[in-house]
């Protein structure tokens, strides 16, 4: 074991008492101000997931009528996805001439001035996610870039702005993440001791993965999780995950046995018989509610409060009405259990609204409706 991480475990020995007077008040802080997180939507690919941030691409990309919008809908936050490599050129390097972190002010300013709560979001590529999963180095430069972020928003209203720690970290690890959580949290802390901290499970953030955490020490924190089961639904016809689901389209919900015939849309056995399990698992409203009750359980054990800031269907080849009937399933299961949700996502593939760049929305009133948000 080596001095150095000797010297930071009994750092945060002696600091943790001192992350709160009183815990108790912190925590309730917290479940107030996720009452602010009880129907959000994700703006993904804006300024996450994208490669090019340039002006030209984001201020077309989601503007300040999409914004408006948003709220218009019904929405009452927005997770504002941000890749953390650009925002280290801004933060970290002072890279010059780079306007990024000024338009991401301008984007939360926006959101600010509709009513919109912002959890800011840390959504790493995959390649800066393995250097954080694999060396301390790359943890010390991530706790580094949350203390000057948290710092540059602490002067914003910190009942509507909140820092979550990093998006599906791929940590497979929970011991591991455990650390690199804690230590971020310390940072923003120490940065912006008013605001309220998002944090999640290792790997993907699946209920699975929530459930192998305990709280951090700090109160003031909300704990999320993701939710897209089952991917045989979600993701049919996507390219990205397991090569299979590029295969298949038009895949009902809830699942029926008089549909079993699509899994010959599968060519590999092997991977047919992964698929056939989608309709011998029985996929329905009350399958879906029994594992939203699992992350809910968790929650009350702790007394902390939760939310699921991302579930979603991806749209392209997926029968529209499956798609609400799944996105209304889940949607009322969690209400049910009082967990605030965020849908994956505005304009992207599993969208809200259809949208080019430069142009009007033009808004799903399906999926509107399927979220419960017409009349509120």
């Amino acid at each position: 074991m080596s001095l150095r991480f000797l010297r930071l475990a009994a750092l945060l020995f002696v600091a943790l008492p001192a992350v709160s007077q009183d815990r108790s008040a912190d925590v309730q802080t917290a479940f107030s101000r996720a009452r602010h997180l009880r129907h959000g939507i994700n703006a993904s690919e804006w300024f996450a997931q994208a490669g090019n941030y340039s002006a030209e691409r984001t201020d077309r990309y989601t503007d300040a009528d999409d914004i408006a919008l948003m709220a218009k809908l019904g929405f009452d936050s927005v997770r504002l996805s941000i890749d953390a490599v650009p925002l280290e050129h801004s933060l970290l390097w002072g890279a010059a001439n780079d306007d990024f972190l000024a338009r991401l002010d301008r984007a939360v300013d926006a959101m600010l001035a509709n009513g919109l709560a912002v959890q800011i979001d840390i959504h790493p590529e995959d390649a800066y996610k393995q250097h954080v999963k694999n060396t301390n180095e790359a943890v010390d430069r991530f706790t580094m870039l949350w203390r000057k972020l948290a710092a540059h928003y602490a002067s914003r209203d910190p009942e509507k702005v909140l820092f979550e720690i990093m998006n599906e970290p791929e940590v497979s690890d929970p011991n591991r993440w455990a650390g690199i959580q804690a230590a971020a949290a310390a940072a923003i802390r120490e940065a912006a001791p008013r605001n309220t901290i998002i944090a999640t499970g290792p790997n993907y953030s699946g209920i699975d993965d929530l459930l192998t955490q305990h709280p951090l020490a700090d109160g003031n924190v909300i704990y999320t999780f993701h939710f897209y089961e089952p991917p045989a639904f979600t993701h049919q016809g996507a390219n990205w995950g397991l090569p299979w689901w590029t295969y298949i389209h038009g895949i009902p919900y809830p699942a029926s046995e008089s549909s079993l015939d699509l899994v010959k849309q599968v060519p590999n056995l092997a991977d047919r018989f992964d698929f056939e399990g989608y309709w011998l698992d029985h996929w329905d409203a009350h399958r879906i509610r029994l594992m939203i009750d699992a992350a809910a359980n968790w929650a009350k054990t702790y007394n902390v409060p939760l939310i699921c800031n991302e579930f979603g269907a991806y749209r392209r080849v997926t029968d529209p009405a499956s798609r609400m009937n799944w996105i209304r399933d889940v949607r009322t299961a969690l209400e049910a259990d009082s967990i605030g949700w965020t849908m994956w996502d505005y304009r992207g593939g599993f969208g809200v609204v259809w949208k080019e760049d430069g142009q009007p929305a033009k808004v799903d009133d399906n999926v509107v409706e399927a979220l419960g948000l017409k009349g509120r």
